[in-house]
């Protein structure tokens, strides 16, 4: 049924999909009302005290499983780059992260190796074709994203090697397209344009002026907001901490959610 839901979510109009890293954020995002919920690989890593792409794939599937189970909202799962390099690994891993009970999930086409930053494409599509053929073979309905990250590995033409590599990432079974640091909006318009009727998925990881409207109005589908709410929950446990460690002052508790507050929340 979730995953019947997130399907529909895609097929007009505009939706945003907040980011929770454990079972606690993911039942308070779901209690605001939010359609759909996606993990944050990097918001988990740093729970753990680790650096994004540091998690082991078990580790990983543990949370996705448990925002899973955590809430009655369609999940899509940051699958980072499958954990795998080969196809076949990738199929194989893809099948696991099903097995989860996620609607949907993101594969990347980035290696984690600093000489050579981006799957050639050639590979990077296989990849993509494997995702979708491990998903069809588990008649499971789970929508596939494709990322291109030329933006994030400082590829000298990210625009254009986006576009190249989602048009190929969608011959080869994506459902969903996203070019994390796309963030000019007549670029995004381009893209819409270019990539439809694919829909395409923004994150939004700062305040750049643009609204859920703004998106909206460009053809965006849906809006992602990867790491930052847990940054800003790390933001606002660093300052407290600091002015206790620093200045011996406990300034950083003003305002605090009172914690009736949350532990009724949580009583539910």
């Amino acid at each position: 049924m979730r995953r019947t839901v997130f399907r529909k979510l895609h097929e007009s109009g505009c939706f945003v999909i907040p980011n929770p890293w454990d079972a606690g954020s993911a039942r308070y995002l779901q209690h605001l009302g939010f359609k759909a919920l996606a993990t944050t690989s990097a918001g988990f890593a740093f729970s753990l005290g680790r650096a994004d792409n540091a998690v082991p794939r078990d580790a990983m599937l543990r949370n996705i499983a448990d925002i899973v189970a955590a809430v009655d909202l369609p999940v899509n799962a940051d699958f980072e780059s499958g954990y795998a390099r080969d196809p076949e690994g990738v199929a194989a891993n893809v099948r696991l992260c099903v097995d989860t009970g996620v609607a949907g999930l993101s594969i990347e086409d980035s290696t984690g190796d600093a000489a050579h930053l981006l799957f050639d494409l050639p590979l990077a599509v296989d990849r993509i074709r494997a995702a979708r053929g491990a998903i069809d073979d588990c008649a499971s309905g789970v929508l596939l994203t494709a990322r291109a990250e030329c933006y994030l590995v400082n590829h000298p033409d990210p625009f254009r090697e986006s576009l190249r590599r989602l048009h190929a990432y969608a011959e080869a079974g994506a459902d969903v397209l996203f070019a994390p640091g796309l963030s000019e909006r007549g670029d995004i318009k381009i893209f819409i344009a270019e990539l439809s009727p694919k829909p395409v998925n923004m994150i939004m990881s700062k305040n750049t002026g643009l609204t859920v409207a703004d998106l909206a109005d460009l053809g965006v589908r849906r809006i992602s907001v990867g790491s930052s709410l847990s940054r800003a929950a790390w933001t606002g446990f660093m300052h407290a901490a600091e002015a206790i460690a620093k200045e011996g002052s406990f300034s950083g508790f003003d305002g605090l959610v009172p914690y009736a507050e949350l532990n009724n929340l949580f009583r539910r």
